[in-house]
């Protein structure tokens, strides 16, 4: 079976910058920063995280990730804290990346139901907590790892009710969803996606729509189009990525662009220069 999430964190990476290891004592505040999600790590508690008029409380070591920006707070004993590992996350394409649309806006986990992440976070904390060489560029990579880790357990463990995720952890439509994102340029037809999936051509369709929330059509216009997103950051020309992704002319990726963005692909390179 072809690796579901090796295309996805390809061409869309995610990468960590540690900011805070040490005990948090009592309340403090962080703030929502533009294109940029975290991801806290609680070694001790306990902990009462608070966000958008909710609270949760942490009573366990847990995983708690924010991969969109949100401004969210943290109380704990004014004495004894909570003991923690906080890093900032990057998303290439910011929301736009599409795991970024997949995920949920809050997820919080016992660390000890990540299967396998044992060793991984114990040598992270390990790292974080003392002043060794090389120190943040390990920290960095081992929280790269920990996402990779909640990415296969939300998927694998049908956790999501629905979106990309939900359909990679499916058993027959991950593979028309792996098929499309490793050939977005070829000519899908419903009868090919289903016949990838192993279904009927009715029964894909209607499970794919009730899982992802929209039809394969949609789902493949979106994934070039974000294909095409991420090529004009790099400041691809426009004429290449069409044929790329699957469009036979600028023009004709330009209406499907602007019809999925409500921009040009002008005018939203602009904005992502700006940004």
């Amino acid at each position: 079976m072809a690796d579901r999430l090796a295309v996805l964190l390809e061409r869309f990476p995610v990468s960590a910058q540690v900011f805070h290891a040490g005990a948090l004592c009592g309340i403090n505040s962080l703030e929502a920063f533009d294109g940029m999600g975290q991801l806290h790590l609680v070694r001790r508690g306990p902990l009462e995280v608070g966000h958008a008029g909710s609270t949760v409380q942490v009573t366990e070591p847990s995983l708690l990730l924010y991969p969109r920006p949100m401004a969210h707070r943290f109380s704990s004993d004014p004495q004894r804290g909570a003991d923690m590992a906080c890093a900032n996350l990057r998303f290439e394409g910011g929301t736009g990346n599409p795991l970024v649309a997949a995920l949920p806006s809050f997820v919080c986990l016992p660390l000890q139901s990540l299967h396998g992440a044992g060793p991984v976070l114990e040598l992270l904390f390990e790292e974080a907590f003392e002043q060794r060489c090389g120190r943040q560029a390990m920290v960095d990579r081992l929280f790269e790892v920990v996402m990779i880790q909640v990415l296969r357990q939300l998927m694998e463990r049908g956790e999501l009710g629905s979106g990309m995720l939900a359909g990679l952890g499916h058993p027959r439509l991950r593979h028309a969803i792996v098929a499309m994102h490793g050939a977005p340029a070829k000519d899908w037809s419903l009868e090919d996606l289903a016949a990838a999936a192993g279904m009927s051509r009715s029964v894909f369709a209607t499970t794919f729509r009730n899982v992802l929330g929209i039809t394969p059509g949609q789902y493949l216009q979106g994934w070039r189009v974000a294909l095409a997103q991420q090529a004009l950051r790099r400041g691809r020309p426009l004429k290449v990525v069409a044929s790329e992704v699957g469009y036979g002319s600028e023009a004709a990726l330009s209406r499907v662009f602007k019809a999925h963005s409500g921009l040009s692909p002008r005018d939203w390179k602009r904005q992502a220069v700006a940004a």
